[in-house]
């Protein structure tokens, strides 16, 4: 389940926090993640076996065709950072330190979600952020509604082309990918 923590309010005694450093001096559990979705933070606890199978094999899938995934990078987004599931890239992208550990979207090829506790982000405020940093494809893997969602053509307030798929049906990726993922749960 993730937890939405209210902004703190300014008092007469206090200065008011700025949410980015209030995120970043966050000490969370093994596991858990924040971000800072649309000027919440936004704290997920560990994801669960099924969502997991679905890493792993889109990961592998990636991999198998040369591209570059990682599952634990921080983007800067207008909307917000964001810690996409996945984040796919080309050779070197994320090899190169960035201060502070948050980096630019601009060398993101595709970054994927997978649905967890709470759908609603993932399928709105994240897939406008990531259009809004021009991240050229986003996939959402949406384990309630049962489908694959494949966004591209940013736009600066979302993408302008939408491919969906039950989720037990392959989706075909284009360029610069051109290869089909399938069998999320293998």
């Amino acid at each position: 389940m993730a937890v939405l923590m209210e902004r703190p309010s300014a008092t007469d005694e206090h200065e008011p926090v700025e949410p980015e450093k209030l995120l970043d001096s966050l000490e969370l559990p093994p596991g858990y993640r924040a971000e800072l979705i649309e000027g919440d933070i936004v704290v997920t606890p560990p994801p669960n076996a099924e969502h997991e199978g679905y890493f792993a094999e889109t990961t592998y899938q990636f991999n198998m065709h040369g591209w570059r995934v990682s599952g634990n990078t921080g983007l800067l987004t207008p909307l917000g950072r964001f810690q996409p599931d996945l984040t796919v890239a080309r050779r070197g992208y994320f090899s190169r330190d960035e201060p502070g550990g948050w980096r630019s979207a601009d060398e993101v090829t595709l970054v994927v979600e997978i649905t967890s506790s709470n759908p609603s982000n993932d399928r709105d405020s994240k897939r406008r952020g990531y259009a809004a940093a021009k991240v050229p494809m986003y996939l959402l893997i949406d384990r309630k509604a049962k489908e694959t969602v494949l966004f591209s053509e940013p736009s600066p307030t979302d993408y302008t082309v939408t491919a969906r798929r039950p989720i037990d049906e392959p989706i075909p990726l284009p360029e610069p990918f051109s290869f089909t993922l399938e069998d999320f749960l293998a």
